[in-house]
């Protein structure tokens, strides 16, 4: 695995996932859950996206590049704490 060294106030899209993670919210249901929150502009994120034939694993909403893209830790656990409560 690729490991990818982030600022300690921001995740990438994978490292917000894998924090949402529980026995109901499989990494990539989690991904596409903040995808989806990127796209809407429910959560503010520096995104990368994939051009179509870079693609790699499983397809996320607009592209986006969950290895490349940063949310700040803030942003993020503001989100969570939005849409998620309790977690």
């Amino acid at each position: 695995m690729i490991k990818h060294e982030t600022a300690p106030n921001s995740l990438t899209l994978l490292e917000a996932a894998r924090l949402m993670m529980n026995d109901s919210l499989s990494e990539h249901d989690a991904e596409v859950l903040l995808a989806n929150a990127i796209q809407r502009g429910e959560l503010h994120a520096n995104v990368k996206r994939w051009a179509t034939e870079q693609w790699e694993g499983r397809q996320l909403p607009g592209n986006i590049n969950r290895l490349e893209t940063y949310l700040l830790r803030t942003d993020f656990e503001a989100w969570r704490a939005r849409t998620h409560p309790g977690h």
